[in-house]
């Protein structure tokens, strides 16, 4: 990028946004040191439902995992989808992710099941993953569209097994909550092209 008011080359943006998402996965990872090296006391960040205390931690509880394991499964979603997601500008990431994280910490919140605690990236994941699929199609870019027909053809089978009830220890609800949120992201945070020039005779 050269000059002041500059537009970012797609060097620069596949950059910014590689940057950007290894340092939050690298967050979590960090995070995940300190919770085992305290005995686990960051897993207390969790969501519980339907505590009024607990509403503090709605965003904490998307940068928490329950062990490495944990966190090894979410971490390469989480990279790719996340790249692909910032590559449309950091600022509009954040925001699509700060809208996943709170609508799906806060449906965890109303809906999961008592005597329960929720945590980890994994309804951000699902969230980006709906946000990718039609962002395409809602802005009518060829090119959005061709990435989310690959993202569902490389990442379908899996969501859908993360939205099955029967599963046991998963937050289904988590994954379909952060589902709507980044389906409803791509609607709320759309970029509108550029009018036409006017034709003039």
């Amino acid at each position: 990028m050269s000059g002041v008011g500059a537009r970012w080359s797609s060097g620069d943006r596949a950059m910014a946004a590689g940057k950007l998402i290894l340092a939050w996965v690298a967050l979590l990872w960090l995070l995940e040191v300190v919770d085992v090296a305290t005995g686990h006391a960051l897993d207390g960040f969790g969501v519980t439902p339907r505590e009024p205390s607990e509403l503090v931690d709605v965003v904490p509880s998307a940068f928490i995992h329950f062990g490495f394991a944990h966190l090894a499964a979410n971490t390469v979603p989480l990279l790719v989808l996340g790249f692909l997601a910032a590559l449309s500008g950091l600022r509009r990431f954040l925001l699509v992710a700060a809208l996943i994280i709170l609508v799906d910490g806060l449906g965890v919140w109303l809906i999961s099941p008592d005597h329960t605690n929720t945590a980890g990236a994994s309804g951000l994941i699902f969230g980006l993953f709906g946000f990718l699929l039609v962002s395409g199609f809602v802005e009518r870019r060829p090119l959005g569209i061709l990435a989310g027909v690959l993202i569902a053809a490389i990442w379908g089978g899996s969501i859908l097994a993360g939205l099955a009830p029967t599963q046991t220890g998963v937050s289904w609800q988590g994954h379909l909550l952060g589902l709507l949120a980044g389906v409803a992201a791509a609607f709320a945070f759309r970029r509108h092209p550029a009018a036409p020039p006017e034709l003039i005779r």
